[in-house]
């Protein structure tokens, strides 16, 4: 049995802090793992901003609300879900994905979830577990699932490398010229044939 596992934001939706960070005029916000590979201390540093300037919950909610998935992004992942399983292995939060997953008919997703107090102001957040897109790819496998997976950034990596095959979208180029060992698409026909060749390739072994 085969897998594909992608990462969400700059896969299938548009980078949820950037956009939020566009919104509100705070240029720091619009850091993310391309920027600071180190999740920990990318999110710290994002809740620092937020606390600084006071922004809770329902401001960046506001904001996703407006936000649809990328173009051509829902008739990609359909039509995968049409043709393997799907398993979406994201660094966001349930509070962020609900508005996205439901543009794209809810596909399944494991994420991490936010802390918030009363005032809706976001004090921490907690992790589903430490690398856990590396570590569901690792269990999956454990399985007997081969595994395929997608994803665009540092935070992917480990993912990547625990697939039976990993593939680069729409990467920056120092996580192309520092990650050689794996093949980059550009866009979702080309992200397509190579999950289609990697799964040919696993049915003949």
């Amino acid at each position: 049995m085969n897998i594909v596992c992608l990462d969400l934001e700059g896969v299938l939706i548009p980078e949820i802090w950037i956009n939020f960070a566009e919104k509100v005029g705070v240029d720091e916000l619009k850091a993310t793992t391309r920027d600071i590979p180190d999740y920990d201390q990318l999110m710290r540093f994002r809740l620092d901003l937020c606390k600084k300037h006071d922004f809770r919950i329902d401001d960046i909610q506001t904001v996703i609300d407006t936000l649809s998935p990328l173009q051509g992004a829902k008739e990609f992942s359909d039509q995968l879900r049409a043709d393997y399983q799907l398993i979406i292995l994201s660094d966001t939060f349930q509070e962020f994905a609900e508005p996205m997953m439901r543009q794209l008919d809810w596909p399944t997703i494991f994420c991490h979830q936010l802390i918030i107090d009363d005032q809706g102001r976001i004090n921490n957040y907690k992790l589903r577990m430490p690398d856990h897109k590396r570590e569901t790819v690792k269990r999956l496998q454990e399985l007997n699932f081969n595994v395929v997976a997608a994803g665009d950034s540092y935070n992917d990596t480990t993912m990547l490398g625990q697939a039976e095959q990993g593939i680069l979208f729409c990467p920056p180029q120092k996580v192309i010229e520092e990650f050689p060992q794996f093949p980059v698409a550009t866009s979702y026909p080309q992200l397509r044939n190579e999950i289609d060749a990697a799964m040919s390739e696993m049915v003949e072994r």
